[in-house]
């Protein structure tokens, strides 16, 4: 009963923190502030703490998960272990494999701003990550949904 709760409250944290950077507290950055360099750079690091929090819930999920009786085994806690894993995915490739190469960008282009072709692979880039972040929030919703 207690490690049901645990888990219920870790994956609030967790969906709940992703649903507010990603849909509320980053908009909100970008039509609020003027400066949308500076937007960006609070967006960032607010996406980059997400995203190490995605890390320890899932892996904390997956050592609850494993370690309740009552999900191991069970159809239900291999679909609940499916779908953490596949958050878990999403943050790896969303932040950790695509968020360098947008840096990076950033970084060449300097205090000129990107343009031309910088400009197109870093749009790019940023709609992966953004549909990365999107499925993970259904997945999000899954979870939620389907924890006892």
């Amino acid at each position: 009963m207690t490690a049901a709760r645990i888990r219920r409250l870790l994956a609030t944290l967790w969906v709940g923190s992703l649903w507010t950077v990603g849909y509320i507290v980053a908009p909100t950055l970008f039509s609020t502030l003027a400066d949308r360099v500076l937007a960006g750079l609070i967006a960032g690091s607010l996406f980059r703490i997400e995203a190490w929090l995605s890390l320890v819930c899932a892996i904390a999920m997956v050592v609850l998960l494993k370690a309740s009786p009552d999900e191991r085994g069970t159809n239900t806690g291999r679909q609940l272990i499916w779908i953490v894993a596949g958050m878990l995915g999403c943050t790896l490739v969303g932040y950790f494999g695509l968020q360098p190469f947008m840096a990076a960008l950033k970084e060449a282009a300097g205090a000129a701003g990107m343009q031309g072709e910088s400009r197109a692979q870093f749009g790019i880039l940023h709609g992966v990550a953004s549909t990365f972040y999107l499925v993970q929030s259904l997945l999000g919703a899954a979870l939620v949904w389907k924890l006892r």
